[in-house]
């Protein structure tokens, strides 16, 4: 006799999920943004989003380099919860380098220059500016891909069947 069981869909858990998604973002992505800014691809300090908070000699040592990354890990544990909440559902990449962009405008144009975390983007060299929207554009894309990869994919919906 042929039993058919079906297990039940498992829901992933939204917060728990995008705090994941979030820091492995910010682990990889501020690593790489270390790393480009030690091969001097981009003058921007990997501790930019502390410069509101912290004396930017301290930016530049050691344990001001862990700090800045945490700071990008903590950033991207937020922007992935806004980006899981609003827009999981959308298929593809697209979404999630657009949602790159999005940061990489309000960080380097808009809020960067307003709250002291960077220059104007006119006093930064080609080269910088490019790296950076390279790497907010990675770092979109994996979150935005994860998060619909997670929330879209129609494989795990269906039904595992058992056969005995």
């Amino acid at each position: 006799m042929i039993q058919h069981r079906f297990k039940r869909e498992k829901k992933t858990n939204i917060w728990l999920f995008s705090l994941q998604l979030g820091f492995f973002a910010g682990l990889i992505w501020g690593a790489f943004r270390g790393l480009l800014y030690y091969m001097k691809f981009t003058g921007i300090v990997p501790g930019f989003l502390l410069e509101p908070f912290f004396k930017h000699a301290y930016l530049l040592t050691q344990p001001g380099y862990y700090a800045g990354w945490l700071s990008f890990i903590l950033f991207s544990i937020v922007a992935s919860m806004i980006y899981t909440a609003a827009f999981r559902k959308i298929k593809g990449p697209w979404p999630g380098l657009a949602y790159g962009v999005f940061w990489w405008l309000v960080l380097f144009f808009v809020l960067g220059p307003f709250t002291k975390m960077t220059r104007p983007a006119t006093e930064h060299s080609f080269d910088t500016l490019f790296s950076e929207f390279c790497v907010f554009l990675l770092w979109g894309m994996f979150i935005g891909y994860t998060a619909a990869q997670e929330y879209t994919n129609e494989r795990t919906r269906e039904p595992n069947k058992v056969l005995h």
